[in-house]
């Protein structure tokens, strides 16, 4: 149904919720910084695949784009497991408060 995205062994898609590890070079030091939201959106193929993560922070929408195959994002982790029949869930931009990040769980996996 909709495109499922592989980052080393972690295999997600459209409507999971997942923990982005990326690593951030200020000056001469390098620290890790989580980004943790909801795949709103994949798109691309072969190496050039890249994905859109969105989050509520402080009342307002946070959307990070990341290259799949990018050298700064160490790891991707999956948070929970989300089931939904669109590929782009741009309509969640338009709601407010808890249901802007609401999708239905998948419990079969």
């Amino acid at each position: 149904m909709s495109l499922y995205l592989q980052h080393q062994d972690t295999k997600f898609q459209v409507g999971d919720t997942v923990k982005v590890f990326q690593s951030i070079v200020e000056g001469d030091k390098k620290r890790t910084q989580i980004f943790e939201g909801l795949v709103i959106k994949g798109k691309g193929h072969e190496t050039e695949k890249s994905f859109t993560v969105r989050k509520i922070s402080s009342g307002i929408g946070v959307e990070r784009i990341y290259p799949l195959d990018s050298p700064f994002v160490e790891k991707i982790e999956v948070v929970k497991k989300g089931k939904v029949k669109r590929a782009k869930l741009y309509y969640l931009r338009k709601r407010t408060g808890r249901t802007a990040l609401k999708v239905k769980q998948d419990y079969s996996k």
